[in-house]
């Protein structure tokens, strides 16, 4: 009888630990879970935890990177996903994340309002065939072919979005369309081959409804690039802020309360430390 107990606590331990964790096979890379795996309450409460020495984007940008044929998208995709990048980081929406900081010796420097849309040009690229899977290495790759080309800079988040056709893979988890749907999207950085830090998401297309709040795929995919670039200025490199299990800005608001629109434009809630829970904006 104890043994039968024991069995079954260990079972629902497990079970439990499966349905509240995301895998997280790549230590340079941060997965958006798609609904029932991401942890309700957002870690019982907890605040965000600043770690020592984390870093922070101070004043972002944002580039957009269509990689495919995205004709087949709905009506006006693209241009609507860059007129979202284009007034984000300067509204009430963005602003939550500005009380983050990083410490830089003399003192803590805060996030600030940023012109995302002020960086090097957004690429549409339809030359390089992009695969079924693409793993985390052809984005990479990707962005690579971008930045041979154009110039580099460390405060900007490389955005790469991809088609219906295609889907992102991670170790062996997959976003909406392939085969082992445990994200929506990811951030995350690599050096490239001339030490430069480069800061990246891949954007999947919203094809799934694991990952969709609207039923629209240029609304959940606002609400895909919310998530990521908030995350990727508070945690640029993984190491700087998030809560004790784990859990950057985005992931503890993700899909509860329900992500929401403000002015044609689809957010979700962000935790913030000042108020002690999600909030829409500050």
């Amino acid at each position: 009888m104890k043994r039968t107990l024991v069995f079954f606590a260990v079972l629902l331990i497990a079970l439990g630990a499966f349905a509240q964790n995301v895998p997280e096979t790549n230590p340079n890379t941060h997965h958006f879970a798609p609904r029932g795996w991401a942890r309700p309450g957002g870690g019982g409460g907890s605040n965000l935890i600043y770690h020592t020495g984390g870093q922070v984007i101070i004043s972002a940008k944002a580039v957009e990177i269509f990689w495919g044929d995205f004709s087949t998208a709905e009506s006006g995709y693209t241009t609507a996903l860059q007129n979202f990048r284009n007034q984000f980081g300067t509204n009430p929406e963005y602003n939550v994340i500005t009380q983050y900081y990083q410490n830089v010796g003399s003192g803590n420097q805060n996030i600030t309002p940023a012109s995302l849309g002020s960086g090097t040009a957004d690429w549409f690229d339809t030359t390089n065939p992009v695969p079924t899977n693409v793993t985390d290495a052809d984005v990479q790759a990707e962005v690579n072919r971008y930045l041979a080309s154009h110039t580099f800079d460390a405060s900007t988040i490389y955005e790469v979005f991809i088609p219906s056709t295609s889907y992102s893979s991670d170790g062996t988890s997959t976003s909406c369309g392939g085969p082992n749907l445990a994200y929506c999207a990811y951030h995350g950085h690599f050096t490239n081959s001339v030490g430069q830090d480069v800061k990246y998401s891949i954007q999947p297309y919203a094809s799934c409804s694991g990952c969709s709040s609207f039923n629209d795929p240029i609304f959940d995919e606002e609400h895909f690039v919310c998530h990521e670039t908030r995350e990727a200025v508070t945690d640029e490199n993984l190491n700087a802020w998030f809560d004790r299990r784990g859990n950057e800005a985005d992931d503890k608001c993700a899909w509860s309360p329900a992500p929401f629109l403000d002015g044609g434009y689809a957010y979700q809630y962000e935790w913030s430390n000042a108020a002690g829970g999600c909030v829409q904006k500050q």
